[in-house]
């Protein structure tokens, strides 16, 4: 039998374009000198990298891949598996169907036939194994069995009073009372809260499945899946978090909203709890306001050089209107209230108007939005120039009412803040333009356009340097142009995280905005005038020194404060 000839995992790599020819021969050769198998060799000597490894293993061997760090734990599925089994044979289990009676389990090894075998004995399941990376196991099985959010919650569970929904139904309604405020259900809602505070999350989801509920954390703006639980836990959960935020627990046909405060370790946080009819139950979403910490300052959220100035300049201008821009989540609350807390003094009355206020700032005038009692942003900018106001912060510019209130508040001597939905600085003209706003009003009253995104930051602690594709290199140089520094035009190099206990594995810790600020010189009124279009408005303040946010972006992953990965992810054209 001639092996060399045969097809082996090193093959597949060389046809992926992953190993060269010459290294593939020499492995064979050692093969047949040695016995060790080739996917071995190619382990000790660490020739691929070994997430590309596992998965070729998977597709030559016909058995489906798991990236098992973005997989979330259920405390019913760690249970069929002990700790020290999965250390053992490098397994962890992280799916269960009872309709088929399969536990999906990832392996290192997968073809281990002996620990498979093991494990359907001791579980009573059929075992369906999947492949994945050695290295992740190792952390996951550290990660989920050790004292976390998945046995904690497991713990909890154990003391669930068994008539808790045996079936997938509704709890009795009778009974209702007694079991939400059962310790353990209250338990499970504090661990999942407490949880949400270490790991820095902005939102938590609780939604409701054919057969399971996922809870899933926004941390630093990206969803991930931490916790899967049985479907008969749902009601009792939805009704505890209802109970504590005010809202009708009976009423599951209508969307709700409440609010309710959270301590822990003398942190206090302001929870807005949103509710939603789905087809599978009520969707519960937890938005976490810290009240302490503070606002920002401008430095900290990212603003610094030319565009800090430019902003810095616009606010200690006694009249005009200042926009910021972006979608939704790009932090345009954040930067209004850091320049807010900037201006906010005792010679100087503020009054805002937000939908919903967010953070309460001590001196200044806070109202809340009411469109049912008929205060909407129209009515109540109307009211405000009647209360002797120096600033006035807008929450959104949305209608022809709105836009035509902040321009006739800015030309009678007040300075106005407030937010549009576009994508760029100049990007805010013309949709001011379309909501009937005069272009000769505009250009005497819009002092300054801010538009900005927000980018994880880059992981310190596991933050290492990388020589970045040739591609990469020359798109950097293009955009940035002179911005770049001379001696990295010849010795550029970015910056990439790998993920530590520090980061939770992500390889980022925080986030940072990337800005790009457009004041609203006399050439760029001009073109105002004229009705010119953003691409030519965006031509002249680049010529006037404006950093565009694309460029911001690439400045600060050429730092390292952020990796060029997230730049595009945000700031891409």
């Amino acid at each position: 039998m001639d092996l060399p000839d045969q097809k082996t995992v090193a093959d597949l790599l060389l046809e992926k374009g992953l190993l060269p020819a010459q290294t593939v021969a020499d492995l064979k050769l050692e093969f047949l000198n040695t016995g060790t198998p080739v996917e071995e060799l190619i382990e000790e000597k660490h020739l691929v990298p070994e997430k590309e490894l596992a998965q070729a293993k998977a597709e030559f061997y016909n058995i489906p891949f798991i990236a098992i760090d973005e997989v979330a734990s259920s405390p019913m599925v760690m249970g069929f598996v002990p700790k020290s089994v999965a250390e053992a044979s490098v397994l962890i289990p992280f799916a269960y169907s009872a309709k088929t009676n399969e536990l999906s389990v990832a392996m290192a090894n997968p073809l281990d036939l002996e620990a498979v075998d093991f494990i359907e004995k001791k579980s009573r399941t059929r075992v369906r194994p999947y492949l994945a990376v050695k290295e992740e196991i190792q952390k996951a099985i550290t990660e989920k069995y050790g004292v976390g959010l998945t046995t904690e919650v497991a713990e909890a569970l154990r003391e669930v009073t068994p008539e808790i929904g045996q079936k997938s139904e509704s709890i009795d309604i009778r009974r209702l009372g007694e079991v939400i405020r059962e310790a353990p259900i209250a338990k499970i809602v504090s661990t999942l809260l407490e949880f949400a505070m270490k790991s820095r999350a902005s939102d938590i989801h609780l939604e409701p499945q054919a057969d399971k509920t996922r809870v899933r954390y926004r941390i630093d703006g990206i969803l991930h899946e931490k916790l899967v639980l049985e479907r008969k836990y749902h009601d009792a959960l939805v009704s505890r978090i209802k109970i504590l935020a005010g809202m009708k627990i009976d009423e599951k046909r209508v969307p709700q909203d409440g609010r309710f405060n959270f301590r822990i370790d003398g942190e206090e946080v302001d929870l807005r709890v949103s509710s939603l009819p789905t087809v599978h139950g009520e969707k519960i979403v937890m938005r976490l306001l810290k009240k302490s910490g503070g606002v920002p300052t401008l430095q900290e959220l990212g603003l610094r050089g030319k565009a800090l100035n430019n902003m810095e300049e616009a606010i200690l201008k006694p009249h005009g209107i200042i926009i910021v821009c972006g979608p939704t989540g790009s932090g345009k609350t954040t930067t209004l209230y850091a320049v807010l807390s900037k201006i906010n003094t005792l010679r100087v009355n503020i009054v805002t108007l937000e939908d919903p206020v967010e953070y309460q700032i001590a001196g200044v005038n806070q109202v809340q939005v009411n469109p049912q009692a008929g205060l909407t942003f129209a009515s109540g900018l109307r009211s405000f120039l009647r209360q002797d106001p120096n600033v006035i912060l807008v929450g959104e510019i949305r209608d022809n009412e709105t836009a035509d209130l902040a321009i006739q508040a800015s030309l009678t001597g007040h300075l106005v803040f407030s937010t549009l939905h576009t994508n760029s600085a100049s990007g805010a003209l013309p949709r001011l333009l379309d909501m009937q706003a005069e272009p000769f009003l505009l250009a005497s009253s819009i002092t300054c356009l801010v538009a900005q995104r927000i980018c994880r930051k880059a992981c310190a602690s596991c933050k290492e340097e990388y020589e970045p594709a040739p591609e990469i290199k020359e798109d950097i140089k293009k955009v940035l142009g002179n911005l770049l520094a001379p001696e990295k035009q010849n010795n550029l190099k970015l910056y990439r995280s790998k993920g530590c206990v520090e980061c939770n594995n992500t390889g980022y810790l925080g986030r940072i905005g990337v800005f790009e600020v457009l004041p609203v010189t006399e050439k760029i009124g001009r073109l105002i005038l004229e009705r010119s279009a953003v691409i030519d408005i965006e031509k002249q303040a680049v010529e006037e020194g404006m950093i565009t946010m694309k460029q911001d972006g690439y400045l600060k992953a050429v730092e390292g404060t952020t990796t060029i990965e997230e730049v595009l992810r945000v700031a891409q054209d």
